[in-house]
């Protein structure tokens, strides 16, 4: 994919690939010009290495959460290089090596950005997502363009620091994956002892498993999948229990703490809940729409449970899961791309039949 900027008055004019509504030779993405904001004084202009694919993609690109804005261009794991920094821009230079993870900006000023939590933004608007990111305003004509494309324009408050211990190539998924794991983990203070399971071993699930381990956790994997068992031993888990094994299931009735959930799409929530111990809690990530059936609250109240969803996380937060991986040696199992098979990459997730993350290297 060629990689040239051309200038226009106050925008430019780089190379991505999109989705415009319509399947294209049977295809949902195609390689097409995108149009950006030349960077102001507070932002800067980064050139693309690596981006990782992640089902929100997916579910933007076919308009699953019915919101998309096309053309969309996905793409919210991204690795670069700064190419160009606006006059207030102190903390960053040229040529420096970054991350842009969910968002590149927010209103800054309200109490949730004020205290680090930028994605959950009070402002009109709320945070600016990094695509498809339009303040859900449906008089704008404005709408974000992800990385998915050979530049991208970013404020300087939502840039991240790579450590030098992390793999360049494999740390895009971190930024999205990472850091949606890494959260409500922290956030439910699981500790050394912690009984955690974690539900689906995908592209969110491997991330999971690995950092509850890395918090001291007695990590348990579940899985839909047999073939999965190995892998998700490898990972860190201490055992492996098959959802569809219903003695299996009864068998843990009341054992963990903590059950993080990282199905996205509808599933059953019904079936998890009682594997709940007294007081126990459940977060669900991934899945941006309604369970499959409604929860049961006569298995959430008897015990004292209780159930909730988590996003991803603040800029600090993101930050944090960075050099937590870097510390713990923690790194996603990636598989390389070329940007051009973006469309085979997307059938191969939705088949299952990735080794947990496709990352685009833009190289290519």
């Amino acid at each position: 994919m060629e990689k040239s900027i051309v200038n226009k008055d106050n925008q430019f004019c780089v190379k991505g690939f999109g989705a415009s509504g319509d399947l294209i030779n049977g295809k949902k993405l195609k390689e097409m010009d995108v149009v950006r904001e030349k960077p102001k004084s507070d932002e800067v202009l980064i050139e693309v290495l690596y981006c990782g694919v992640c089902h929100s993609d997916i579910h933007q690109v076919n308009n699953d959460w019915k919101n998309t804005r096309y053309p969309c261009v996905p793409g919210h794991e991204i690795i670069g290089k700064i190419v160009e920094a606006g006059s207030e821009v102190s903390d960053f230079r040229k040529d420096q090596i970054v991350g842009v993870g969910c968002m590149i900006d927010s209103c800054q000023t309200c109490e949730s950005c004020k205290n680090g939590e930028e994605q959950l933004c009070l402002g009109e608007y709320g945070a600016t997502m990094t695509y498809n990111g339009y303040f859900n305003d449906p008089e704008s004509d404005y709408n974000t363009f992800g990385g998915y494309s050979s530049h991208i324009v970013v404020n300087k408050e939502f840039l991240l620091t790579l450590p030098e211990k992390l793999e360049l190539s494999s740390a895009a998924p971190i930024l999205c994956a990472g850091i949606t794991t890494y959260s409500p983990l922290k956030n439910a203070g699981i500790k050394e002892g912690s009984k955690v399971a974690i539900v689906g071993i995908g592209g969110l699930g491997h991330m999971g498993v690995q950092i509850a381990k890395a918090m001291g956790a007695d990590v348990t994997a579940i899985t839909t999948k047999e073939e999965k068992r190995d892998e998700a031993l490898k990972l860190g888990a201490h055992q492996v229990i098959i959802s569809n094994d219903k003695k299996d299931m009864e068998a843990h009735e009341l054992a963990f703490d903590f059950i993080l959930i990282t199905i996205p799409t509808a599933f059953d929530i019904n079936l998890y809940v009682p594997l709940l111990a007294v007081k126990g809690s459940l977060v669900t990530v991934g899945l941006l729409g309604e369970y499959d059936k409604p929860l049961n609250n006569m298995e959430v109240a008897k015990f004292n449970r209780s159930v909730g969803g988590s996003l991803i996380g603040g800029i600090k937060e993101t930050q944090e899961v960075l050099d937590f991986c870097a510390e713990h040696g923690i790194a996603p199992e990636v598989e390389m791309l070329k940007i051009e098979d973006i469309n085979d990459a997307f059938d191969q997730i939705k088949n299952e039949d990735v080794r947990f993350r496709y990352v685009i290297d833009m190289a290519k």
